[in-house]
C-alpha cells in the first residue's frame, strides 16, 4: 500500500473511532499469580456499546505480576522494549459486519463529514462492501459473511503499559481477513506471533526477591569480612507464559529467567567487595558465594564485603541485584534469547565499631 493511501486510511481510523482500528487499553480478568503457581490473568481487547465481545485475549500464566500489571524485570540492554501495539483476531465476519455498519453509517450521518475525510469514508466503505482493494490490500465482498465461521478479522490492539501515546496508537491499518489455521499475512510484522508474545511474557515477568544470607547477619563489625551466598534452594528459574487462544488460531510462547550473577552493593563507599567488581558469579551447583561455617574466620569470602566505618545510629542499605539470563520457547518450535533481566532487592545492615575481635 502507498505511503498516501496509508494516511488516507489513517484519517478514516481516526474519522470513524472504530475502537477496533486501535483498540483501546484492554481489561484485565483474573488475580495476580505467585512463583509457578499455574494461575493466570488475562488481557483482553474488551467490548464497545454494540455489545459485541472481542474474541481475541492473551492468557498469562506463570510467574506474571498481578491484574495484567508490567512485572519487576528491567532490561540490560536500554535500547529494547516490548511490542507498543499488535495485531491480533478480533471477529468473525458477521459480528464484524454488524460493528462496522454501524461505524461507518455513524460517521457518514455526522455533520462536516465531507471533503477528504468523507471521500475515505466512501473508500473503506467500498472495501468491505463491494471489494475495492489496493495492490497489497485485497478487499472484501459484503465483510466476508460467505466465510463467516472460517476466520477472522484481525485489529489493532494497544499495549496497555506503553507510556509513548503515539507508539501505543502505531498500528493503524484496517481491520483483514485471516483464514482459520493461515498465518497473518507477512506485510504485517505486528501481528500477533510467538516472538510477541515471548516479549509480553517478559514484560509481565515477576522475578522473587533478592535477599541474600549475610555471616554475620544483619549486624556487622567494622573491618570483618562478611560473607554472602545465595542457596539454589532460595532461587531457581523462573517461567512466564503469553498466549492466544482462539478457534482455528493458537499460540503461545514461555520466557525463562535462570539466574547468573549477583551484584552487590554495600550502600557506602567506605566499604570493600568481594570479589572487586561486586558481581558473583554463580557455582557449578546454581548457588551464588559460599556459605560461612567455622574454621573460615581467616579466608576471604569468595562474595561479600567488608565496612571500613560504622552506620553509627543507622544502617547501611546493602542492594543485591540478580542478573537473569532469558530465553523463549513458542507454538511451532519457535525460540530464542531475549536481553538479560535484572531485579534487586535492598536489605539493612548494621556496622558496628569495636576496638578489636578476637576470633
Amino acid at each position: 500500500m502507498s505511503r498516501s493511501r496509508r494516511a488516507l486510511l489513517g484519517v478514516t481510523a481516526l474519522t470513524l473511532s472504530f475502537g477496533i482500528v486501535t483498540l483501546a487499553e484492554p481489561a484485565y480478568a483474573g488475580e495476580g499469580t505467585g512463583f509457578g503457581d499455574g494461575s493466570s490473568t488475562e488481557q483482553s481487547a474488551g467490548s464497545d456499546d454494540t455489545g459485541i465481545h472481542a474474541a481475541a485475549s492473551i492468557q498469562y500464566s506463570g510467574s506474571v505480576a498481578k491484574n495484567g500489571g508490567t512485572g519487576n524485570v528491567t532490561s540490560s540492554d536500554v535500547n529494547w522494549t516490548p511490542p507498543p501495539c499488535w495485531y491480533a483476531p478480533y471477529l468473525g465476519a458477521k459480528d464484524f459486519k454488524k460493528k462496522m455498519s454501524q461505524s461507518i453509517g455513524d460517521a457518514i450521518s455526522s455533520p462536516g463529514m465531507g471533503g477528504t475525510a468523507g471521500s475515505a469514508i466512501g473508500e473503506v466503505q467500498r472495501h468491505y462492501e463491494d471489494g475495492y482493494g489496493w495492490t497489497d490490500t485485497p478487499g472484501y465482498d459484503d465483510y466476508n459473511v460467505d466465510k463467516d465461521g472460517e476466520g477472522m478479522f484481525w485489529a489493532g490492539v494497544e499495549n496497555p503499559n506503553e507510556t509513548d501515546a503515539l507508539k501505543r496508537m502505531s498500528c493503524t491499518d484496517l481491520p483483514f481477513w485471516v483464514d482459520n489455521g493461515e498465518a497473518p499475512p507477512a506485510r504485517y510484522p505486528q501481528a500477533i506471533r510467538p516472538e510477541i508474545l515471548a516479549a509480553l511474557a517478559y514484560q509481565h515477568m515477576e522475578l522473587p526477591d533478592t535477599k541474600v544470607t549475610l555471616a554475620p547477619a544483619v549486624t556487622t563489625k567494622v573491618n570483618l569480612p562478611t560473607w554472602a551466598w545465595l542457596d539454589k534452594a532460595v532461587f531457581d528459574e523462573v517461567q512466564a507464559t503469553a498466549a492466544v487462544n482462539v478457534p482455528g488460531f493458537n499460540i503461545s510462547a514461555t520466557t525463562t529467567a535462570k539466574p547468573v550473577a549477583l551484584k552487590l552493593e554495600p550502600g557506602t563507599d567506605d566499604a570493600v567487595a568481594y570479589p572487586a567488581s561486586g558481581e558473583c558469579a554463580i557455582n557449578a551447583d546454581g548457588s551464588i558465594g559460599e556459605p560461612y561455617a567455622k574454621g573460615k574466620s581467616d579466608r576471604t569470602p569468595p562474595c561479600g564485603l567488608k565496612y571500613l566505618r560504622s552506620s553509627g545510629d543507622g544502617t547501611f542499605e546493602l542492594r543485591a541485584t540478580l542478573t537473569w539470563d532469558i530465553t523463549w520457547t513458542g507454538t511451532g518450535g519457535a525460540g530464542g534469547d531475549l536481553p538479560n533481566g535484572t531485579f534487586g532487592t535492598t536489605q539493612d545492615v548494621t556496622v558496628q565499631e569495636i576496638q578489636s575481635v578476637n576470633r
